[in-house]
């Protein structure tokens, strides 16, 4: 059974950051490109960054250049998400994903967390 489950959302200031974490079993972690999603109320689902191995590219939605890290821990089937100079609009529940390397679709989704930044 493949689970997805994520951790380190909360309530932050703007400026503030957060790390959000994505523990993976069930695959084959090193078969996979690794990434992470939000939705913020009202929304669509967005793309926020992906990871893939064994190159270790990285790409990112043009909001969060600069400001997010993805990073992955093979020995540790995690995936991260450092999170910094926070903005309200970054407000969303995220979600971490998994495909198979080679596919577009991802394919597996964890449950989400919830990020709120306010003052």
């Amino acid at each position: 059974q493949v689970k997805l489950v994520e951790s380190g959302g909360g309530l932050v200031q703007p400026g503030a950051s957060l790390r959000l974490s994505c523990a993976a079993s069930g695959i084959t972690f090193r078969s996979y490109v690794m990434g992470w999603f939000r939705q913020a109320p009202g929304k669509e689902r967005e793309f926020v960054a992906r990871i893939s191995w064994p190159s270790g590219s990285t790409y990112y939605t043009d909001s969060v250049k600069g400001r997010f890290t993805i990073s992955r821990d093979n020995a540790q089937n995690t995936v991260n998400l450092q999170m910094n100079s926070l903005k309200p609009e970054d407000t969303a529940v995220y979600y971490c994903a998994s495909r198979p390397t080679g596919l577009d679709e991802y394919r597996y989704w964890g449950q989400g967390t919830q990020v709120t930044v306010s003052s």
